[in-house]
């Protein structure tokens, strides 16, 4: 039975975007998953009905001033009609951020995100890859994967003054290709018949 997997997610300078294609990619190559991206600043009626019927919802937003844009805080306090009926309980959930600093608070944001799913009664899925292990003073190469060592949800992070076109970096984009198909091979296993 195919499962569909829906992107929720917000991108102020197009970071956040790429990070949601690569989730996409990466929960495309589960066999049985359809995957829907949504940008939420432009949600639709239909857009709606696609995530009310969805198996899992990934919510994805950049890191701006320690939460997440006010663009999807829109989209999130925009869900409350869906929690008065509860129709997103039991749904698969998971969250990315992407941010132009190394640290950024972007915890704060996965925390907002977890949050609003546990609002909804879905369950919470993190991210699973080991980050690097580092010695001295050595740091994380960009193609390291899950360089910045998140494991509450995906975190990417994009030199402020790097346009989409080369941030975030290689490994970072492999990483969300890995939490998109964890999702989707989660939602598979867990999600409802």
């Amino acid at each position: 039975m195919t499962k569909t997997v829906s992107i929720a997610y917000h991108s102020g300078y197009g970071h956040t975007a790429k990070v949601a294609e690569a989730v996409a990619e990466g929960a495309k190559a589960v066999a049985g998953t359809t995957v829907t991206v949504i940008k939420v600043d432009g949600i639709t009626d239909a857009d709606w009905s696609k995530l009310d019927a969805s198996d899992a919802i990934i919510f994805g937003a950049p890191t701006y001033m320690g939460g997440p844009s006010a663009q999807f805080k829109t989209f999130a306090d925009a869900t409350s009609k869906r929690w008065f009926t509860l129709a997103w309980k039991d749904k698969i959930a998971a969250g990315f951020t992407n941010s132009g600093s190394y640290s950024g608070d972007r915890l704060a944001s996965l925390q907002q995100l977890s949050i609003l799913a546990m609002q909804h009664g879905m369950i919470w899925v993190g991210q699973t890859e080991s980050a690097p292990q580092l010695a001295g003073t050595d740091v994380p190469k960009i193609e390291d994967i899950n360089r910045v060592g998140s494991f509450s949800g995906l975190m990417t992070q994009s030199n402020s003054k790097s346009g989409p076109d080369i941030a975030p970096p290689s490994g970072d984009l492999e990483t969300a290709r890995r939490f998109g198909k964890r999702i989707a091979e989660i939602t598979n296993r867990f999600s409802k018949a």
